[in-house]
């Protein structure tokens, strides 16, 4: 009997959410095939049979939290077991047992795998009920005994949208009888009470994934001397440089030139001349990193995730350009990393592709700071005393830990990505 249990996933990571089985009881699992996505913090993490066999037994349900090193499935593992050949259809089996004995046997695998704990008896003979995981964690929950559970499955197995099914009949029961009973002049109900109203609601379990983030975001706001400082970017200038080199830029190295890259590289140079901004706070000490790893905040399915650009200081704008695709494609497809997303030392956010024209944007800790980009919009602005024209403008917006950087650095610091950002030439010139 071989054992499934949670490997090792970070050293951050001590435990999971079981987001879905991919296998299920009965199934034949050949070795290396995956057998359940787990939901972490950060990524989800499928993990593989060791062996080849029969799947007997889940010991988690979806949704259950797991711990690393725990079991959550029995494998009985065959030596050199391979998976059941279909025999021909013009094949028949040398002697062709009745079908009353067939029967009995079948009945024996059931009862093998389907745990007695919850099997109602006629008479001296188990009536064996077999339901999935999640099914028998949403009846623990519910307080709902599975033998009174209706199933259409042709085989009687209990899925969760059967459960599902049986507590929303019992709640409009129980509905309709307290409605049956309610008095001919009712007073107005409590705020609790309207909790359980007619209206519509849809209660829908958080992810790891949004539980973290609410966690970490909290947290940050709780420990943090967060601040914000604003500035305004002229974008006439990077525009106009996009426009006569994306072409070019696209046919040389197949990506295209985007203002992520000219924003890393402003950030990057204003953070070699404002180094706190570049660093974390330990215990007493400042640690003030001498390499620029980027966090770039990208917007996923289960929620933000910030993938991180290594050793941006190094890149050229295709490089750069090139790892931000790469990086966002990995996050749409659910297909990140740990390594993706560990150890940025500073974090640029764009919240003007939903079109945010300004926005106060909350640290990514143990970073100190944060750079907010946002929409571009063109405005009337004063060229000299006598001249307005309308420009394209972005504000920006840094929030920063006021417990190691102070506002002068602060603001310095936003205004140094304004001057490189209206002289992009110039960042080519910054080692």
């Amino acid at each position: 009997m071989g054992e499934i249990k949670v490997p090792e996933l970070a050293e951050s990571i001590s435990e999971g959410t079981v987001a879905q089985w991919l296998k299920q009881v009965g199934d034949f699992v050949e070795k290396g095939d995956y057998i359940v996505e787990l939901e972490t913090d950060k990524v989800n993490v499928e993990i593989t049979a060791e062996d080849s066999g029969v799947l007997t037994e889940l010991l988690a349900g979806e949704g259950d939290t797991v711990q690393v090193g725990e079991t959550i499935a029995r494998l009985e593992a065959k030596e050199g077991a391979s998976a059941p050949a279909v025999p021909k259809a013009e094949e028949k089996p040398a002697e062709e047992a009745p079908k009353q004995e067939a029967a009995p046997a079948q009945q024996k695998t059931v009862e093998e795998v389907a745990p007695a704990a919850e099997a109602p008896q006629q008479g001296n003979q188990k009536q064996w009920l077999i339901a999935s995981p999640a099914a028998r964690k949403a009846a623990r929950e519910r307080g709902i005994k599975l033998d009174q559970v209706p199933t259409t499955d042709p085989l009687g197995r209990v899925r969760k949208h059967d459960i599902d099914s049986y507590a929303d009949q019992k709640s409009n029961e129980q509905k309709q009888q307290a409605q049956a009973s309610k008095p001919a002049n009712p007073v107005s109900p409590s705020p609790a009470a309207s909790e359980n109203s007619d209206k519509p609601v849809e209660r829908e379990r958080m992810s790891r994934r949004r539980q973290t983030i609410a966690k970490r975001l909290v947290e940050v706001q709780q420990t943090a001397a967060m601040l914000t400082t604003f500035n305004e970017v002229d974008m006439t200038a990077v525009m106009a440089l996009r426009k006569r080199r994306k072409d070019k830029f696209f046919e040389q190295h197949d990506v295209r030139l985007g203002f992520m890259s000219f924003f890393t590289k402003a950030v990057v140079a204003a953070l070699k001349k404002y180094p706190l901004l570049n660093a974390e706070i330990q215990g007493n000490e400042l640690l003030i990193k001498k390499f620029y790893d980027i966090g770039i905040a990208v917007s996923a399915p289960d929620g933000l995730v910030v993938p991180v650009v290594r050793d941006a200081d190094r890149k050229t704008f295709a490089g750069i350009e090139g790892s931000i695709v790469d990086l966002a494609k990995k996050a749409r497809d659910n297909k990140l990393a740990l390594k993706d997303l560990q150890g940025g030392t500073f974090t640029i956010t764009n919240g003007g592709v939903f079109g945010s024209l300004m926005s106060t944007p909350i640290l990514n800790g143990p970073q100190v700071g944060i750079l907010g980009m946002h929409k571009v919009q063109l405005r009337p602005v004063a060229i000299d005393e006598e001249r307005i024209e309308n420009r394209p403008m972005m504000y920006i917006a840094l929030s920063y830990d006021h417990r190691i950087v102070d506002g002068k650095e602060a603001v310095s610091f936003l205004a140094t990505v304004k001057e490189l950002l209206e002289d992009p030439e110039s960042l080519l010139l910054e080692g």
